[in-house]
């Protein structure tokens, strides 16, 4: 097998939160954390679905404190660390200080893909604090690669030690992957990412052109646990990538274990491509949309895809939660006038 030149980090307890409706437990957070540790993964994140301070009524509110939950996951770590999503105008400065006080050992601060420049004091703090720091470019979609090079070198200015490409709507194709990683590689000093999410059912293959074009991080979720129709599916990466030749450095058998015998337990339902999931990641729309987007369809009795679609011209982003809810009620007036 080749050597690993990549780090596999799993995103269960936080992008998982938007399909849990944030409402892990500290039992759930233990045994996941667990399984991840003796599964070999170095780095797994836990935090709110929208990152450190996302509990509210915008985003939803957890059922347990977030810190709580990086506390009870980083008691259960012998060797893996434990990651924090900060999302600049949602979390603040006291959050990613109180994490690391809870046990946090990485923070990857994510913003819009054009938002860059938001995020150069909290980039600072993360490695003031002595932090491994990541920046996260979410919906990589929606611009040029120029652009995106433009803001990753911001990025890397301010002292990411990594910089991501990420698909937060699932929309990419593995060609537009590894353009988008490349230009990063030959632009970049630092390492570069990737972060997927299934809703054309593409994750595993933009992973791995990920991976072949220079990905050195690259995200996962146990049982494709996550927004929208979750993420890229961590085991089944394991295991593909092995069968490419990688060397993983998570053992198949364990990942396996924690993905069937304790994520699927507690999911509260199925991660599959569905009609709306699918039409999310074809319109490019922000995959933590889809919850609330079904939540305002059924509210005001409207065809949730109709919304979706709507979202997508508007080029709404995450943050715009409230949009949901306005193009829902737009579309219930007019079916009234139709009447």
């Amino acid at each position: 097998m080749a050597k690993r030149s990549f780090e596999l980090l799993d995103v269960t307890l936080r992008d998982g939160s938007h399909a849990m409706k944030h409402s892990f437990s500290i039992e759930q957070v233990q045994k996941t954390a667990r399984g991840l540790d003796e599964a070999g993964v170095n780095f797994f994140e836990v935090s709110h679905g929208d990152g450190l301070g996302g509990s509210s009524l915008q985003y939803g509110f957890s059922a347990v404190d977030e810190l709580k939950l990086i506390e009870a996951a980083a008691d259960e770590c012998k060797s893996a660390k434990v990651s924090v999503l900060l999302i600049p105008g949602i979390g603040i400065k006291e959050d990613l200080q109180n994490a690391v006080k809870a046990g946090a050992k990485m923070v990857r601060v994510a913003t819009h893909v054009t938002e860059a420049d938001i995020a150069a004091q909290h980039i600072a703090l993360g490695r003031e604090l002595g932090l491994k720091t990541v920046g996260f470019l979410m919906m990589a979609h929606m611009v040029s690669v120029e652009k995106i090079v433009e803001q990753a070198k911001l990025f890397e200015s301010y002292g990411a030690e990594v910089v991501y490409v990420t698909d937060s709507a699932g929309y990419l194709l593995p060609h537009e992957v590894k353009e988008r990683i490349s230009a990063l590689k030959n632009e970049l000093s630092c390492e570069v990412g990737f972060h997927g999410h299934n809703n054309l059912s593409m994750a595993v293959a933009n992973t791995v052109a990920a991976v072949e074009a220079g990905a050195t991080y690259i995200d996962g979720s146990l049982r494709c646990l996550g927004a929208g129709s979750g993420n890229t599916q961590t085991e089944v990466m394991v295991a593909v990538l092995e069968r490419m030749g990688y060397e993983t450095g998570v053992n198949l058998y364990r990942i396996l274990d924690v993905a069937n015998d304790v994520v699927a337990k507690y999911m509260q339902r199925p991660q599959e491509v569905t009609g709306s999931s699918l039409i999310m990641g074809y319109s490019g729309v922000y995959s933590s949309f889809l919850l609330h987007t079904q939540t305002a369809a059924q509210k005001f009795g409207v065809d949730e895809r109709d919304i979706l679609v709507e979202l997508g011209k508007m080029k709404a982003v995450g943050g715009q939660e409230d949009l949901i809810y306005d193009v829902a009620q737009r579309f219930a007036e007019k079916n009234k006038t139709l009447v």
